[in-house]
């Protein structure tokens, strides 16, 4: 190939840019979000754990592949989290009353008075990870990705 050719070539071929590419993009997110949680989090709690803590709050108890399930997390990992939970004491787990081959996870005593806090920690975490946005672009960022899963 002439170098006239490989010119012509690098003009019309549009260059790959990993700063520009979603992927990464939404890495660098994440791991900024991680760290603001990191810095606010109560009891240690990672963002899996907070999820799940969350999501029992929503719903009630609940088995642990229903759970797993509703926090996007695979089997190996929601069984990891619960045990971690459980060893925090912040889920006590018994049989389903409708199917006592199952196990349902509940919030413990210790768990539901954090509650509140709870909920004003992750509020905090939303709002430091989406300061840099207006009220307007955090909206349409919020909806957009929404739309994307």
């Amino acid at each position: 190939m002439t170098s006239d050719a490989t010119a012509d070539q690098t003009q019309t071929t549009p260059r790959y840019r990993l700063d520009k590419q979603v992927g990464f993009l939404l890495r660098l997110a994440n791991q900024r979000h991680t760290a603001i949680f990191q810095q606010n989090a109560l009891r240690e709690l990672t963002p899996t754990q907070f999820a799940a803590l969350m999501r029992i709050a929503e719903i009630g108890p609940v088995s642990q592949n229903q759970l797993g399930r509703m926090t996007a997390m695979d089997v190996a990992t929601i069984k990891g989290v619960v045990e971690r939970l459980r060893r925090k004491g912040l889920v006590r787990s018994g049989p389903d009353p409708i199917d006592r081959r199952r196990t349902r996870i509940a919030l413990s005593e210790s768990a539901e008075a954090l509650l509140d806090d709870l909920r004003d920690m992750g509020r905090r975490i939303t709002e430091e990870t989406l300061a840099p946005l207006s009220p307007t672009d955090r909206r349409v960022f919020l909806a957009l990705l929404a739309r994307m899963i």
